[in-house]
């Protein structure tokens, strides 16, 4: 399986850990897709404002609030993501009950702070 990563939620703003994480995963050499509702670049990366039916996404990494997930339930399980990992903040009991039942793992953690002591 590819290595690729989808960030959802992805930001313009370089505040924002979702536009952080993006740059990281770049510097890493990581393949990296990005969504998020302004269209845009960041580090190299577009960021897509229409859902894309991406192939081979190993990683999701989640910038959504809960209540803000909803809609992605369908889209982000019919990537078939071997992982999805909830960011603080974004941790979500029945999206992650939703993804173990279809066998894909759930990580509550920060992608940054795995990137930084080498666990991503």
């Amino acid at each position: 399986m590819s290595n690729t990563t989808l960030v959802i939620g992805a930001s313009l703003k370089e505040s924002r850990y979702s536009n952080i994480v993006i740059h990281r995963l770049v510097a890493e050499g990581h393949s990296v897709k990005a969504f998020g509702i302004k269209e845009g670049v960041v580090s190299g990366i577009s960021i897509d404002t229409n859902l894309k039916k991406y192939s081979k996404i190993n990683t999701v990494t989640m910038y959504l609030s809960p209540i803000n997930q909803k809609n992605f339930y369908n889209y982000i399980c019919s990537l078939h993501p071997k992982r999805v990992i909830f960011n603080p903040g974004t941790e979500n009991k029945e999206f992650i009950h939703i993804l173990n039942k279809k066998q894909i793992e759930t990580e509550i953690a920060c992608t940054l702070v795995l990137l930084s002591t080498n666990q991503y």
